[in-house]
């Protein structure tokens, strides 16, 4: 076995202690030992993703060499290994910006950094769905923290309101896969792949409850509507780097439905098969529809920030659930976009919002700022990209959904949401960015300056949008990748072959 596989988990999941043990008073020494495990993850992830680039069949790891489908297994596939690489740059950049200052609102940031990354991680290499659970809840307990982190009344008023939501989530999680259970006799993905279409026609009804029931609590992580109205309050509310880390937990809801309803419910699933279709793309569709709304009627940077998130997340789940090969590699292309571009957006809205005296990150008409010209061309550059204007990646990204979506009997409606939805994006946008960076109140009393900002989180943003010029400059090779990635997905075999039959050579 590839013991590199468990890395990332194991990890965060040692440097998190050490934090708290012997850096718990030392900002910068905890400010190293994290950016020192952000680096180290990104290269484990890298070297991984390079190994399943190398590999036609996905890698199993059994811990403790149990065999599957008893033992706990993570299975490492271009999916899982794209993934890793995705949150582990993001984690990198975002870590950046906090040090600029961001870190410094309360305790134990770093610790409960790298437990949110040990959690996404685990969600993203886990091969079963209890252990997706428990993942979920280690990523989740450590985003509580972060979200109340510096604390503030509306902060904590929205993370009580997150944390109830996400209990009766989690609450759900378990009964789903207790009916999984009581009808499969397993939880490991690849074995519940094989004894899906077995499934006796009396048990269907508790099975297919089971798998929709999931389907809603993964619906939950992705902010798809109606279950997306945690999401303003809480991404809006906490700190930028945190808010920007949350754009990659979205995308865990996101891959979850994705594995679940490729593997265990896809085309091979006999009965079964599809399942999620029928839900699925309707409500990613009305939930592209209110983002965009949302967009459009946004008073501040960071609504306009968390509504385009949600608009995102609703063309990513349009190309999940046109369940092809196609539809899947646009989905994947549009994840990348939409996880840097989010982030980005977030971060510019913090650091308009610290240099506009009095206005702070709203969207109405103030002083003129420091660094406004510099923070105008970076909301430009981001707001171009995620209206999906070219010629960066989301004009890529929204092109290639439409190209995937031809086929289907939902095409028409599909091209005129998405090309509707475009042009309320541009008109949000544009009143946002008129409104905070080009129309200045007239100045009648003298303010004090604030105090001088640090250039590295201007750096981090930088890079965030750098890699959105890259995923345009090499579109090409990244969407030949991609596809390769998506049959991967739609050809379940290898996935079960890697994971019960290594298992049954290790017995």
């Amino acid at each position: 076995m590839n013991h590199w596989t468990i890395l990332p988990i194991l990890l965060p999941a040692i440097v998190a202690p050490l934090l708290v043990l012997a850096a718990r008073h030392d900002l910068t020494l905890a400010r190293t030992l994290s950016l020192a495990a952000a680096v180290l993850s990104l290269g484990l992830a890298v070297v991984l993703l390079g190994a399943a680039s190398n590999n036609s069949a996905p890698q199993m790891y059994a811990l403790g060499d149990w065999p599957a489908p008893y033992g706990i297994v993570l299975v490492l596939d271009r999916l899982s290994a794209m993934m890793l690489v995705l949150a582990a740059l993001l984690s990198l950049v975002v870590l950046l910006y906090a040090v600029g200052g961001s870190d410094r609102q309360g305790r134990h940031f770093h610790a409960l950094w790298q437990f949110q990354v040990m959690g996404i991680n685990g969600a993203f290499l886990t091969g079963d769905f209890f252990n997706l659970f428990v993942f979920f809840e280690v990523l989740l307990i450590a985003s509580y923290g972060l979200m109340v982190h510096g604390g503030g009344a509306q902060r904590v008023r929205a993370g009580v309101q997150y944390v109830v939501v996400n209990l009766v989530g989690s609450s759900l999680f378990l009964i789903a896969v207790g009916l999984i259970y009581s009808v499969t006799g397993t939880l490991n993905m690849a074995d519940l792949a094989l004894k899906v279409p077995e499934v006796a026609a009396g048990d269907r009804a508790l099975l297919h409850a089971g798998a929709l029931l999931l389907l809603l609590v993964f619906g939950v992580k992705a902010a798809l509507v109606p279950l997306h109205f945690w999401l303003p309050g809480t991404y809006g509310s906490t700190s930028a780097p945190v808010a920007a880390l949350f754009a990659i937990m979205t995308k865990v809801g996101a891959y979850s439905i994705l594995r679940l309803f490729t593997l265990a419910f896809g085309p091979e699933a006999g009965e079964s098969a599809l399942l999620a279709a029928p839900w699925l793309l309707p409500a990613a569709l009305l939930t592209l529809t209110l983002g965009m709304i949302g967009v459009l009627a946004a008073r501040s940077l960071g609504q306009l920030a968390s509504f385009a998130v949600i608009a995102s997340m609703g063309t990513l789940l349009i190309a999940v659930g046109l369940f092809s090969a196609q539809g899947t590699s646009a989905a994947l292309y549009y994840m990348l976009h939409s996880t840097l571009a989010a982030a980005a957006l977030f971060l510019i809205a913090e650091q308009v919002a610290v240099r506009r005296r009095g206005a702070g990150g709203a969207l109405v008409v103030g002083v003129p700022f420091a660094n406004r010209s510099l923070l105008a061309g970076l909301f430009f550059v981001n707001a171009i990209a995620l209206c999906g204007l070219p010629p960066l990646s989301g004009f890529i990204g929204k092109l290639l959904v439409l190209d995937a979506a031809r086929g289907s009997p939902s095409g028409v409606w599909i091209w005129a949401l998405l090309l509707s939805t475009s042009l309320l994006a541009l008109i949000g946008f544009s009143r946002a960015g008129s409104t905070v960076f080009w129309k200045d109140t007239v100045v009648t009393s003298y303010t004090p300056p604030p105090p001088p900002q640090p250039v590295l989180p201007l750096v981090a943003i930088g890079v965030l949008l750098a890699g959105l010029v890259l995923l345009t400059a090499f579109a090409g090779p990244i969407g030949a990748w991609l596809d390769e990635a998506a049959e991967q997905l739609y050809q379940p075999g290898q996935y079960i072959d890697a994971v019960l039959g290594a298992a049954g050579e290790n017995e």
